[in-house]
């Protein structure tokens, strides 16, 4: 037989294997082949139409030309494709965010933590008559933070101890209710939304794809982890054992003042909160309590402020995968009260670094989502000069 008539026929019926369909005699390989290549590039057309309908509807709520979204999806698709050379296994794709001005609302008119602090001892009924004066003068500095917009230095440290200390004997069960309670309130600047929906919709959408890339996503805020386990079970498809936070002791309800290590924790017992922390999670603390909980350096990070540093800095420091790191700028001074002065100090240290900065104000479509609206317009810095 022709050499050449041999490997046509060798080709027709591996081309009908390939299409699943039988192939005439007599037809041109040549013409075959073609006729293959065309059905093969209608294929990745279609694929790549699909793809991008799909990537479309993930980030409804993005400006379509953002730099910031392009470079995200860039990354992702660089260590998700398996011929890549920057892929990425499943098991490693770790993506850590910082909380507050990242994620959900840090001028609301303050932090989350803080404001439940200040609920606690002024206000609650439940809690009249038990509030110490240091708790008092603490509750009171947490005003001057919002009339001021200055926080005394080591306060937060500071406060992290009082939180712990105002709800000393309270269950975890009771507590994560009374967060969810205070989460319900109507919130103090804006229209239309609860307190505890103060979340940044277009980063609920970036933490939605990358868990639909195959991403584990941690939170890891300088909050009380059983404070933001509380407000996120709300806002974020997130399971507890991801928030990583300030570590508050749990003890025994009738565990008195003896140590874990001796006492057995009975069929009666119940956990509560001992009323104190073992360390306040910033900066440096936030690595470790990654390395901790995580077991592994992740691969992207995600935060707002130079307080997330040497969250990044750890992550861009993993050498066996390719790292990204993101900044949510809060410039948006009609949708938003973030600081301005501060956004400009973002943008420069993510130029000195090559760290990606989100925009706000040009990457966003929404911020809060529909029906949301500011209630005084201005800066942070111009509406806590015309409070005072």
């Amino acid at each position: 037989m022709d050499k050449d008539i041999a490997f046509d026929e060798v080709l027709r019926r591996k081309i009908s294997e390939t299409l699943g369909e039988p192939v005439e005699e007599g037809v041109d390989a040549d013409d075959l082949m073609f006729d293959l290549g065309i059905r093969y590039l209608r294929i990745m057309a279609a694929e790549k139409r699909k793809k991008t309908s799909k990537i479309a509807k993930q980030f409804s709520l993005w400006v379509d030309d953002a730099e910031s979204k392009k470079a995200l999806i860039d990354y992702v698709d660089s260590v998700t494709e398996k011929d890549s050379p920057d892929y990425i296994p499943l098991s490693d794709r770790i993506a850590v965010f910082d909380l507050d001005g990242t994620l959900y609302c840090e001028s609301d008119p303050t932090w989350f933590d803080f404001m439940l602090y200040k609920y606690r001892v002024l206000e609650d009924p439940s809690y009249k008559g038990i509030a110490t004066d240091h708790e008092k003068e603490v509750a009171w500095t947490v005003q001057s933070v919002i009339d001021t917009g200055v926080v005394p230095e080591g306060f937060e440290v500071e406060i992290g101890h009082c939180i712990a200390k105002v709800f000393e004997g309270m269950s975890v069960k009771d507590f994560s209710f009374y967060v969810r309670d205070y989460a319900e309130r109507p919130s103090p600047g804006y229209n239309g939304m609860k307190v505890g929906e103060a979340f940044y919709q277009p980063m609920v959408q970036v933490i939605d794809y990358l868990q639909d890339n195959g991403f584990t996503v941690y939170v890891c805020s300088g909050s009380d982890r059983l404070v933001i386990r509380g407000l996120v079970e709300g806002g974020l498809i997130m399971a507890a054992r991801y928030v990583i936070g300030t570590e508050e002791l749990i003890s025994a309800k009738n565990q008195g003042g003896r140590s874990g290590s001796e006492y057995v924790y009975g069929k009666e017992d119940d956990l509560v909160l001992s009323g104190k922390i073992a360390a306040k999670n910033l900066k440096m603390t936030k690595v470790s309590m990654i390395a901790q909980q995580v077991g592994q350096c992740p691969v992207l990070s995600f935060g707002n402020s130079a307080g997330d540093i040497s969250m990044t800095n750890y992550v861009m420091g993993n050498t066996k995968y390719k790292t990204a790191a993101f900044f949510v700028c809060c410039d948006d001074a009609e949708r938003e009260s973030g600081s301005l002065e501060k956004s400009q100090k973002v943008y420069d240290f993510c130029a000195e670094n090559g760290w990606i900065p989100i925009s706000m104000k040009n990457d966003w479509l929404t911020v809060f989502g529909e029906g949301v609206t500011k209630k005084n317009g201005g800066t942070y810095e111009e509406n806590t000069r015309n409070e005072k």
